[in-house]
């Protein structure tokens, strides 16, 4: 059986997301079964590349929201985050164009280490607050999650995964995905956002069930 997800780097709620079907999957009798295929999805793909804003100031813009309010929003994030054993530090973080993180993912999947680079650039983004948006933090992180570093600058700089990122984006849309984390279990059943993991091991039995007995 097969689940897939699109994200977004820098996506809070993709990360907890994440974390959420993790604990589903492995309580799922038939998990050894499963593979899950991940995805990507740019939630500002107009953004500059190369480039980031205070989050606190995209909350405020998108939301009417004052950066009182905003700022607010992320210790709420921070606090959620934790219960499902996520250290977030979002004090002051940034974001940006996502292209380029998304890449270093396809090349990942290449390699076979696609969840591995997945988890080395959240936890840089949401814990440590290292960039995801300059090409020599990028490399640097996709070396620490295991890829040879002269084929990720490669990537980035020839822009080798740039059309895969976008057709992800489009299957997505085509999928009626208007936000992330969005999970597609079996190819039949779709799950917005980030649900309780008790949600997503339900929708894996019945999953399952429906078609394998």
């Amino acid at each position: 059986m097969r689940v897939d997800i699109w994200s977004d780097l820098v996506c809070p709620w993709c990360y907890v997301g994440k974390r959420r079907f993790e604990r589903a999957l492995a309580e799922f009798e038939h998990r050894e079964q499963v593979e899950v295929v991940h995805h990507s999805f740019q939630l500002d793909p107009g953004f500059p590349a190369g480039q980031s804003k205070p989050q606190v100031e995209v909350l405020s813009a998108k939301y009417g929201m004052s950066p009182a309010e905003a700022e607010a929003v992320e210790a709420n994030m921070e606090r959620t985050a934790a219960e499902d054993g996520l250290d977030y530090n979002l004090t002051g973080i940034r974001t940006g164009n996502t292209v380029d993180a998304h890449q270093l993912v396809h090349l990942g999947a290449r390699e076979g280490l696609a969840d591995k680079v997945i988890e080395r650039l959240y936890r840089a983004h949401f814990t440590e607050q290292r960039s995801l948006f300059d090409h020599d933090s990028l490399v640097a992180l996709a070396e620490e999650a295991g890829l040879d570093s002269r084929e990720a600058r490669r990537v980035l700089t020839e822009g080798t995964y740039a059309q895969a990122v976008a057709e992800d984006g489009r299957q997505a849309q085509q999928l009626g995905a208007t936000a992330v984390p969005f999970f597609v279990i079996d190819e039949r059943y779709g799950v917005s956002g980030a649900q309780p993991a008790e949600l997503f091991g339900k929708a894996l039995t019945q999953a399952w069930q429906e078609t394998r007995g």
